[in-house]
């Protein structure tokens, strides 16, 4: 597996994680907004061709749900593949606003 770096970018209304793999050129972003202190829009995912299949979406909405967790906030899934995750997970449902 390779060994994926997850970095949280934010500003006041916006926010991004990227995932990146030492000697893969690219990285792979789940962008995100901030309806409320409370509430996180997930909004797209990607990873770029040169890391398809390396888990590095996956391992980016995991920091989401560890972040969500941490810091008490819920995740609006308008990204197709988080709203996937979310659907493979029942264990996230807490998270999860409708």
């Amino acid at each position: 597996m390779a060994d994926i770096k997850i970095e949280r970018e934010l500003t006041p209304t916006k926010g991004r994680y990227v995932g990146r793999i030492d000697g893969i050129e690219g990285e792979g972003e789940l962008t995100f907004s901030r309806a409320s202190p409370t509430l996180v829009i997930a909004d797209h995912t990607l990873a770029p061709d040169s890391m398809r299949g390396m888990g590095v979406a996956k391992a980016m909405v995991d920091r989401l749900i560890a972040d969500a967790r941490s810091e008490g906030f819920k995740i609006f899934a308008l990204c197709p593949y988080v709203k996937a995750q979310f659907d493979r997970h029942p264990e996230w449902a807490d998270l999860k606003s409708n």
